[in-house]
């Protein structure tokens, strides 16, 4: 097993990216059922470093993980939460085989908006992406009641007052003639901000997607509902503008 700073608890590690139980993982090392790097390993209190080490049950590879990324398409309905006694939350369209301990939703979409959530284990990637200081830019297509013009684009560029909160300088692109259809991007995450940004001219927002998290878009070949992972390549987009 790898000596470093990586290693964790076999057991626990199993018992977490797994439907095992803590008591069944223990039943297959006392079977010597479980193998490190092609070793049987019987003790309880073993450690194995998911990154590096080769972790086997009775035989069948497992993909050890220290951390998990999942891309998410959100659709409507879904709450950005890692549970609600009413709706249904992101976490519940995890699929059996992607759950991990600790998953949660980097960030928050409102209840109707749909499009990209990231969901992790890894607090420190999350704080990268989510804090103001980060700057990581999220995009969203915005359908509004009413058109959009100039004025608002200066506004959005300039940094809006609403209510308490001063918004950062975010960017307005009318992306159809008459101004209906809008992309923002943010650099910061205040609730419900654009609504309460176009809302400050009158304007409603008739539906959100988010489309975009950084340098990285989300898979227009993913349906809503569903999520898979995401690769190195995809996760260092992420922190690319």
């Amino acid at each position: 097993m790898a000596q470093d700073r990586g290693l964790q608890r076999l057991d626990k590690l199993i018992a977490a990216q797994t439907s095992l139980s803590r008591r069944q993982v223990h039943q297959l090392l006392s079977r010597g059922q479980v193998t490190v790097n092609g070793q049987a390993v019987r003790r309880f209190d073993a450690k194995a470093d998911p990154d590096t080490d080769q972790v086997a049950l009775s035989g069948q590879p497992l993909a050890l993980k220290r951390y998990s990324y999942l891309m998410l398409h959100k659709p409507q309905g879904v709450v950005c939460a890692t549970q609600d006694r009413a709706l249904p939350t992101v976490l519940d369209l995890v699929p059996e085989p992607l759950r991990r301990s600790g998953l949660f939703p980097a960030g928050r979409l409102d209840k109707d908006t749909t499009g990209f959530v990231l969901i992790t284990n890894d607090g420190e990637f999350a704080h990268r992406i989510l804090s103001p200081r980060s700057h990581v830019p999220k995009v969203y297509t915005a359908w509004l009641d009413k058109p959009a013009d100039g004025q608002v684009v200066q506004a959005f560029a300039a940094g809006m007052q609403i209510g308490a909160d001063r918004c950062l300088p975010a960017r307005l692109e009318l992306v159809e003639p008459g101004g209906r259809v809008a992309r923002v991007t943010l650099r910061e995450g205040m609730y419900h901000q654009i609504k309460r940004m176009f809302g400050a001219f009158g304007i409603g927002v008739q539906a959100l997607h988010r489309e975009q998290i950084g340098g990285l878009k989300l898979d227009p070949a993913l349906p809503a509902g569903k999520c898979r992972e995401l690769d190195r390549e995809e996760l260092e987009k992420i922190l690319r503008e």
